[in-house]
């Protein structure tokens, strides 16, 4: 499988309550890095794809540090540029049992967000390579930033690579209007888009009416959204994934994917426990760009998809940290002592 994937955004330092300890309680954080499309590389890579990631990191040791951090899992980091003076940086409080997790962002003047359109030599950040991912998370933190994506979501389809789009809605960085304004021009530049059930509406203004599956899921819901998104914006792919669950650590997780051969549902994976929910969305969706580049039908590309994002719940941390062999084996049922 001699393809390379490039994926594009902003990496923050995030920094942890220990022990699912509120903020006012803490006295230290834990500190590690991650960010939506970084997640995306580093699971890729450790499916085996050659896997870069582009972005601005400041040129100090919180820059080089990021970038020592990501490294170490393989992706090709030599396309990030070093300027600006600050990294961006996330708070995460811990949820347990009924008590949500929450997120305090602390990103402005970040050195990606000060990104301009020609500071990026994108023909060379893009060349060898056969696969471009964002998310819209990178349009969302700042005017500047949104017109790199845009950029660069149009060299990479001159460039004849496929072009996905993880929407990410944040709520924090943009509201629905403003997602829409920003999004939907992107994506006629799109081929594969991913996201959860809720961002087709909150990023694209594509509702949907019908009522839950019988199976608890949204599976049909799911399928209706999907239709609404081909219907409006020619994707040749779509993968919404789906949640339910009153906890914060007890969910379970599915999702929908069409690729042109009809609907597809995924299986419902039951997440006990569940170690670390940020980076899930992300390990999902490496999953559905790894059967795409082995040329896997839609059953299996779903499945694996799935099971990807579930494992990922397991690692402390945004990454995704699980072999290909290892999600296959979860789809099966995990929890078996492997001697």
């Amino acid at each position: 499988m001699p393809r390379k994937v490039i994926t594009f955004g902003e990496v923050m330092m995030r920094m942890s309550a220990p022990r699912n300890e509120r903020f006012t309680q803490a006295r230290h954080l834990d500190v590690i890095y991650g960010g939506a499309e970084c997640n995306v590389a580093v699971a890729l890579s450790h499916f085996g794809v050659d896997a870069a990631f582009v972005s601005a990191f400041p040129d100090n040791d919180l820059g080089q540090a990021a970038i020592n951090y990501i490294r170490q899992y393989g992706v090709d980091t030599s396309r990030v540029i070093r300027r600006g003076s600050r990294l961006g940086l996330n708070f995460l409080e811990p949820g347990a049992s009924v008590r949500s997790s929450k997120v305090i962002y602390d990103r402005a003047g970040s050195s990606f967000s000060e990104l301009s359109p020609g500071d990026i030599d994108w023909a060379s950040a893009l060349n060898g390579a056969d696969w471009f991912h964002f998310t819209g998370i990178s349009p969302a933190v700042s005017e500047s930033a949104r017109a790199v994506c845009a950029e660069a979501v149009c060299a990479a389809k001159d460039a004849g690579l496929t072009v996905s789009c993880d929407l990410n809605y944040r709520s924090a960085l943009w509201s629905p209007g403003e997602a829409r304004e920003a999004m939907r021009p992107l994506m006629a530049n799109v081929d594969m888009l991913i996201g959860g059930l809720e961002d087709a509406d909150l990023c694209l203004d594509v509702r949907v009416e019908k009522a839950r599956s019988r199976d608890g899921m949204g599976h049909e819901a799911c399928e209706e959204a999907i239709a609404g998104l081909v219907e409006q914006f020619g994707f040749s792919r779509v993968g919404l994934t789906l949640r339910r669950g009153k906890f914060a650590d007890s969910n379970d997780v599915s999702a929908c994917y069409m690729d042109g051969s009809g609907f597809r549902r995924g299986c419902v994976m039951e997440l006990r426990g569940m170690v670390d929910r940020v980076g899930g969305g992300d390990a999902f969706a490496a999953g559905i760009i790894y059967g795409n580049l082995l040329g896997w039908d839609g059953q299996r590309t779903v499945d694996f998809a799935v099971a990807s994002g579930g494992v990922a719940h397991t690692f402390h941390g945004d990454f995704g940290l699980a072999s290909a062999a290892e999600v296959e084996q979860a789809i099966g049922g995990g929890g078996r002592m492997l001697r």
